[in-house]
């Protein structure tokens, strides 16, 4: 009854008489069937749907053992804050109804770390959209409720593709932006030409794994060498059963982390991460490997074969 009478003085959502129920709240319902959160309706800026924010509190399970946010907590929530955006836009028009998957990770910067107890800010923007892919560019604020204090933590460009929700294999079109300035739309081009040109390029190059050595030398490639193997479960997925990339980088983040620590023997917190691409589907109910990283962080783990048309 305490419990019940502080949640209806601070007006939490489906605790104060005379409110909606819940599921009436939480907005429009995705393509996917999924009820999306009331924050994910965005002001028009743009396309249909401009900039979304979300925020969540920092808890122990989201961090190490010196308080500092893991990476992989961070990568996950900047993917989702993609996701709604994209699915949003591409299905802002009459068609083919879609969702939108993560096909490249253009780079992510860690500029400051974030700590238990913070509130992290996930706002995301689409920046350019080609015929087939929709670029989102996210940052992250961390928030100190107890004095206010904000600082920016995280930057990411990510490219999404939108799937058939008929046929997963099936890329659809893209529903075009409109740019307030015209150069907007031509830096747009450039950086969607580079990133596609690089993705074709290092694409024969993600089978390139070091092989562990049989008792390695201290601090020697071969020795800070991990592997994980994480058995995909419903959580993990979307509703046509593959895996969210914000969980393939998780995972990634997670044996990056084990195997700088193993370096470095210390704490150790994740700087910045270079492109990622996506190339192959992830099933559910598949033991997904994260094969022997290095020190150099070299991952080959996939969640989408998406290609432009």
């Amino acid at each position: 009854m305490k419990l019940l009478a502080w949640a209806l003085r601070l007006r939490l959502p489906g605790l104060t008489a005379g409110r909606a129920p819940a599921c009436e709240r939480l907005g429009p319902r995705s393509s996917a069937g999924l009820w999306l959160p009331r924050w994910a309706s965005v002001w028009a800026f743009r396309s249909k749907y401009g900039p979304s924010a979300s925020g969540r509190i920092m808890r122990p399970d989201d961090a190490n053992v010196a308080g500092n946010v893991h990476g992989g907590t961070i990568l996950k929530m900047i993917e989702e804050a993609g996701v709604i955006i994209s699915t949003r836009h591409c299905n802002s028009q009459n068609g083919e109804r879609c969702v939108a998957v993560l096909a490249r990770v253009e780079r992510t910067d860690f500029l400051s770390p974030m700590c238990i107890g913070e509130v992290a800010h996930v706002s995301a923007e689409i920046t350019y959209t080609s015929k087939h892919s929709v670029e989102v560019q996210v940052h992250v604020m961390s928030e100190n409720i107890l004095t206010g204090t904000k600082k920016l933590t995280n930057k990411a460009t990510l490219w999404y593709v939108p799937l058939s929700l008929k046929n997963v294999d099936k890329v659809l079109e893209v529903p075009p932006v409109v740019y307030s300035r015209q150069e907007q739309e031509e830096e747009g081009r450039r950086r969607y030409e580079a990133q596609k040109l690089e993705r074709m390029e290092t694409k024969w190059r993600n089978g390139d794994i070091v092989q562990p050595g049989l008792n390695p030398e201290p601090n020697t490639v071969s020795y800070s060498q991990s592997s994980l193997i994480h058995l995909v479960g419903p959580s993990d997925c979307t509703l046509h059963g593959f895996v969210h990339g914000g969980v393939t980088m998780k995972l990634m983040d997670e044996v990056a982390g084990i195997v700088a620590a193993r370096h470095c023997k210390t704490n150790i917190v994740t700087a910045s991460v270079d492109a990622i691409n996506f190339h192959d589907k992830i099933r559910k109910e598949m033991a997904v490997p994260n094969p022997q990283s290095s020190l150099l962080c070299h991952h080959h783990l996939g969640a989408h074969d998406l290609h432009e048309q």
